[in-house]
């Protein structure tokens, strides 16, 4: 979404379509945990830029608001610490905070429908409901959706942790299920008792992973744990409600509530899993796919494999992505 926003104001006499197999927020984009952070999961890598800078430049230009608060996120940890530490949990251990790294939060509903917003400005053509089932190469790219099809002059394929066979990923990068829950909204003293008074999000730094934040209302997002499939097509058979997955939520949910003795009785609205892209070294994929049967394709792009750090990477990476299609950037050399 952010791609082709981009793209219809940068190239406003070329025709941009973006084509969605579900609906805008299906999959990953609209069952995130909405942590804004500065790097990729794999780092700082080369030419990356600052991606915090540049994505609240990127809110800005497109006149998105999402509650975009940039206050620090906390890293939490259960051997070295900070002297002073506003959280103070039991957790296979004591786990405090070990140190404050640049990151925030966002209320990714609001940032996905601005993109949107942005995009149908740009006069871009939003197809829903359209699962591409093919892609033919050539000095056109024929995108097949079924028994009709675009004919398009470059493609940027950004499904992440479904649809890997229109890029042949499948082999460098392996699509999960991570977890999480919400909390009911959590009384002032409840906040301030658990260490959650200033808003900023967290993420351990050693095992057993967690991740968290509190929202704009006060509940408390919280997430672990990651569901294997075989495939990407097995996120979509998955039911939280039920097998593996079921027992994962409950497990989240104890462990939750044994955080702090303020959350021993705290009762949970919301419950979901949302799919993750894992890659070697953790690095996104940015590439110039290369093809069966046409090598590498100077008009086919990929982008994805965030591992976790998609919500304002994304965003940001989208931009980039418009650039190159357009021939005005390089893609990084993180990939090559």
């Amino acid at each position: 979404m952010s791609a082709a926003a981009w793209l219809g104001r940068m190239a406003p006499g070329k025709k941009i379509v973006l084509v969605e197999a579900d609906k805008i927020g299906a999959g990953a984009s609209g069952r995130t945990g909405g942590m804004t952070l500065a790097e990729t999961a794999g780092g700082d890598l080369p030419e990356l830029g600052d991606v915090l800078f540049g994505f609240e430049e990127i809110l800005r230009d497109l006149e998105i608001r999402c509650d975009f608060r940039s206050h620090g996120t906390w890293e939490l940890g259960r051997k070295k610490a900070q002297r002073r530490s506003e959280i103070l949990w039991t957790d296979s251990g004591k786990l405090r905070v070990v140190r404050q790294v640049p990151g925030g939060t966002v209320d990714a509903g609001k940032l996905l429908g601005g993109l949107a917003r942005a995009a149908a400005a740009a006069k871009v053509t939003i197809l829903e409901g359209r699962a591409v089932t093919r892609l033919r190469y050539g000095r056109k790219i024929r995108v097949m959706m079924g028994a009709k099809e675009i004919l398009a002059g470059a493609v940027l394929i950004a499904t992440n942790a479904e649809s890997l066979e229109l890029s042949d990923l499948q082999d460098r990068a392996v699509p999960k299920l991570t977890m999480a829950v919400a909390t009911d909204a959590l009384t002032g003293r409840v906040v301030k008792a658990i260490g959650l008074a200033s808003r900023r999000p967290f993420y351990t730094v050693d095992l057993p992973y967690l991740w968290g934040r509190l929202t704009k209302d006060r509940r408390a997002i919280f997430g672990s744990g990651l569901i294997t499939v075989r495939d990407w097509k097995g996120l979509h058979a998955l039911d939280v409600n039920t097998g593996h997955a079921a027992a994962s939520l409950e497990t989240l949910k104890a462990r939750v509530r044994g955080l702090h003795p303020a959350l021993r009785n705290v009762k949970f609205t919301h419950a979901w899993g949302g799919p993750i892209l894992l890659t070697e070294r953790a690095r996104p994929i940015f590439i110039r796919v290369r093809t069966r049967d046409a090598g590498r394709a100077k008009n086919l792009i990929y982008l994805g494999g965030y591992n976790g750090h998609g919500v304002a990477l994304s965003v940001y990476l989208g931009r980039w992505a418009a650039e190159a299609l357009l021939g005005r950037r390089k893609l990084p050399r993180w990939n090559r």
